[in-house]
């Protein structure tokens, strides 16, 4: 089989996979929908008639193959709460959270290779310091982060606004100022994690033989970098970025409650409060199709590095 052809299974089959773990944990959840809607109000008769008119009575695998036939058909279900379309809520969130997403991107990808190359190059000093904020900033939870950005940035400063209430319509990027706590929220502890994970990477091609004739030779380390360690950290640097983009997605939901965002990740929280199981359903499989869809293009894109590229 053709390693595109072969990609392409693999990351069927994973989202497959993902597709029904996702399905059994929303399906072990502590009560449901009609537990919900009937407030503890309501008589077993009551709550039976709800569940049989969500659906929730029949059998599991019969449940998952529904939504499942309805997630490949663009039509997951509706909202056991509100009756809405759940591809049209997701539709309404997701402006807000791919910009939040795309902003804390463009923060923690240049973050993450300065961290990364910073880690294990230059002084001892620079190493060992770097790669102690490496680890502290890698886990420190999203709210501490928040908390801290907000006493400075915002209540100490004054340069952002400490909630990020946007107004009804709204598009996201008309107001950077409000996306600008949240996605340092999102981005610092995500460029240290990624650090984490791609200075072995960076450090086993600088170990090299040829990378230190380099070094010898007088080569600056602009120049090593673009032309020996780029290239055989390009693939490892992809996948990294997939997982990171799909944390992103799937990660929003701290950020967007703490300041306020209408999001997807908002809307992940609520819904798992209400037991709204198709709407946390799609949003963490979408999350999950983010991760897989990165992962393809890093494996599609790594046989394309001619094997040459990084030798002198």
């Amino acid at each position: 089989m053709p390693r595109p052809a072969g990609a392409l299974v693999r990351c069927g089959l994973l989202l497959a996979a993902a597709s029904a773990v996702i399905f059994l944990c929303t399906a072990a959840l502590p009560g449901d929908a009609a537990d919900v809607l009937g407030g503890g109000r309501t008589t077993p008769e009551e709550l039976a008639r709800l569940r049989a008119e969500q659906g929730l009575d029949r059998p599991l695998h019969i449940r998952y193959l529904d939504w499942l036939s309805g997630v490949l058909t663009g039509e997951p279900g509706a909202s056991l709460i509100t009756g809405r379309p759940v591809a049209e809520l997701v539709a309404e969130r997701a402006g807000v959270t791919l910009a939040l997403a795309g902003a804390a991107l463009a923060v923690s990808v240049p973050l993450t290779a300065a961290l990364a190359w910073a880690a294990v190059s230059g002084p001892r000093w620079l190493r060992s310091a770097v790669n102690a904020l490496i680890v502290a900033g890698a886990a420190l939870p999203q709210a501490v982060v928040a908390a801290a950005l907000v006493a400075w940035l915002s209540a100490a400063w004054g340069w952002f606004p400490p909630v990020s209430m946007l107004p009804v319509g709204e598009p996201p990027w008309h107001r950077p100022d409000l996306l600008a706590l949240p996605a340092l929220t999102l981005a610092l502890p995500t460029a240290a994690y990624g650090a984490a994970l791609l200075r072995g990477a960076i450090a086993d091609v600088l170990a090299r033989p040829y990378v230190r004739d380099a070094e010898l030779r007088g080569l600056s380390p602009v120049a090593i970098g673009l032309r020996y360690v780029l290239p055989m950290v390009a693939a490892p640097a992809t996948r990294l970025l997939a997982v990171i983009l799909g944390g992103l997605v799937a990660g929003t939901a701290v950020a967007e409650t703490l300041f306020g965002l209408a999001g997807l990740g908002e809307l992940l929280v609520t819904a798992i409060s209400t037991r709204d199981v198709p709407v946390v359903q799609s949003v963490a499989l979408l999350a999950a199709a983010v991760v897989v869809a990165g992962l393809l293009a890093a494996d599609t894109a790594a046989p394309r590095r001619h094997p040459k590229a990084a030798r002198p």
